[in-house]
């Protein structure tokens, strides 16, 4: 049996699956809006933070937010700062709905950071359906 981590990042007891490669190629909106931004990013106009993909993961950020990676106390991404303590990313693609939630109090980590991190998983969320169902976008 294969044991795979849901977070999306690779653990040493987690080993590999076809599920691990990334959606990109799969996926030509996504390829295109990765390449797009990594481009823009590197001629220095988009801040890194301002991404609605992944550069690390190769993914919609919806898709890969929950990974401990996304997680910077410093900026205040996923942070509780009450409980200087890592918050919990939940992604509902049905309702189209994103929560952070500190696990330790229970309480929304109200910060401009966290703030900013749900619109662009909002806009990932809506890009991905759009790239999904491209004539339901155009209607």
């Amino acid at each position: 049996m294969t044991e795979k981590c849901r977070c999306g990042d690779h653990h040493a007891w987690a080993t590999p699956s076809l599920e691990d490669r990334p959606a990109a190629p799969r996926h030509p909106l996504l390829a295109a809006t990765l390449a797009q931004e990594d481009r823009v990013e590197d001629a220095g106009s988009l801040d890194p933070t301002d991404r609605v993909t992944c550069r690390t993961h190769r993914r919609w950020l919806h898709d890969c937010v929950a990974s401990p990676v996304h997680t910077n106390p410093a900026i205040g991404y996923r942070w509780c700062r009450r409980c200087d303590h890592q918050a919990l990313v939940a992604v509902d693609e049905l309702a189209g709905e994103v929560t952070i939630r500190c696990e330790l109090c229970g309480s929304v980590p109200h910060s401009r950071a966290n703030r900013e991190l749900v619109e662009l998983c909002l806009r990932s969320l809506a890009l991905a359906r759009s790239g999904r169902f491209p004539q339901a976008a155009a209607a």
